[in-house]
């Protein structure tokens, strides 16, 4: 049996400035406090929600070309990755936590897709980290506004 480990990648929001939605792994703040009293079940339907709402994102303006290169660099850098998960979301997790260290999205077996062709990374990042907490804050808004911390 395979154990659902948390997606936080260390940028964690809701504990540190009381954010709603974690600016680092896009999990409600309730989901990260609760964690560790959810079943698998429930953390794997967490973890699909997040990996649909960022491939959607990141498919539009990237083009993994090689898998098998974004999972060395990954290896290499030696951060987790869920393999059960989109490599759109290894690839937003990778550049959410080591954009700074990226100097070719070729290294990384990626292309920008030829809408975003020469678009700036970090401004890149900036827009899709406010599309994915938009689209996040609509899920809530929807399926959980009537939610209360007990």
């Amino acid at each position: 049996m395979n154990f659902v480990k948390t997606p936080c990648i260390g940028i964690c929001s809701t504990t540190s400035l009381g954010d709603k939605i974690c600016r680092g792994c896009k999990r409600f703040n309730y989901e990260v406090i609760h964690w560790n009293q959810y079943s698998e079940e429930e953390k794997r339907a967490v973890l699909c929600r997040i990996d649909q709402l960022t491939t959607q994102i990141m498919a539009d303006r990237f083009h993994i070309f090689s898998v098998e290169k974004i999972q060395q660099v990954l290896d290499d850098f030696r951060f987790f990755y869920d393999p059960e998960l989109s490599p759109y979301c290894w690839l937003h997790n990778l550049l959410q936590k080591r954009l700074h260290r990226i100097e070719n999205l070729n290294d990384l077996g990626v292309e920008y897709t030829p809408v975003y062709a020469g678009s700036d990374l970090k401004e890149l990042m900036l827009d899709i980290n406010q599309q994915l907490f938009e689209l996040s804050q609509a899920h809530f808004d929807r399926y959980f506004d009537n939610y209360r911390e007990i």
